[in-house]
């Protein structure tokens, strides 16, 4: 998981979206009259789903898992919570079927003070809760947040670890090719290689990549020297 940035919606949509949240407040609308309500908003929800990709990591990945290509407008507030929250912009994530609706369902639960265990990656920085051990690609919660929403989403189920641990294998090699390449003057294919590297799945890896790049333990985590000097380039160049 990874920090986000929430883009403005056009005009239009967004007037759609306030609109219809004037009419459910008031018609005092249900968490089923909610539902039944966005069920037949086709349209709008493929409106946002389009908006949300614009601001997915890779190629339009779930916001939670970054494994599968997010194909639902998931509520990070669930609608059985707070249904006069079914458009509002702020409580739209993109997310794929099994991180909603396996996964995470229903279930939101706040903390002492009311704030929500379950991190929003549009809202704050997943990192301050959560840490990706690249080389096993398990996350290990730092907060309570981090560990309520490894356990609710699953995130060190098997499949997503080593999928992270082959992402990371992935990375480094895909670096030390662009550092190849561009040390023998072929410019452009590096620039492609490392365009397909922001493409992968569990983008999560890599930005945890450029987080450590410039720490003393960074050559022993990234264990080949020419990888680490093409991370380290990249860096500084974005």
């Amino acid at each position: 998981m990874i920090r986000l940035s929430r883009g403005t919606l056009p005009p239009r949509v967004q007037s759609s979206l306030d609109r219809r949240t004037r009419n459910l407040a008031r018609d005092e609308a249900t968490t089923d009259v909610a539902r039944k309500r966005w069920k037949s908003a086709s349209g709008l929800r493929d409106q946002l789903r389009a908006e949300l990709a614009k601001m997915a990591a890779g190629l339009d990945r779930c916001m939670y898992c970054g494994e599968n290509v997010g194909t639902d407008v998931d509520h990070f507030e669930p609608l059985s919570h707070a249904p006069l929250r079914t458009y509002d912009w702020l409580n739209h994530l993109l997310a794929c079927s099994r991180c909603n609706s396996q996964a995470k369902g229903d279930t939101f639960l706040r903390d002492p003070h009311g704030d929500p265990l379950l991190i929003d990656p549009t809202a704050e920085d997943p990192h301050e809760h959560l840490e990706l051990r690249l080389a096993s690609g398990r996350y290990r919660g730092l907060t309570p947040r981090g560990i309520h929403t490894i356990d609710l989403l699953r995130l060190n189920r098997s499949e997503l670890e080593l999928g992270r641990a082959g992402a990371f294998i992935r990375a480094v090699s895909m670096l030390r090719d662009s550092h190849v390449l561009s040390r023998r003057g072929r410019a452009t294919e590096a620039q492609k290689v490392l365009a397909a590297l922001h493409e992968q799945p569990f983008a999560d890896v890599f930005h945890v990549m450029l987080r450590i790049r410039e720490k003393p333990r960074a050559h022993i985590i990234i264990d080949d020297a020419e990888a680490l000097t093409a991370l380290r380039s990249l860096a500084m160049n974005r």
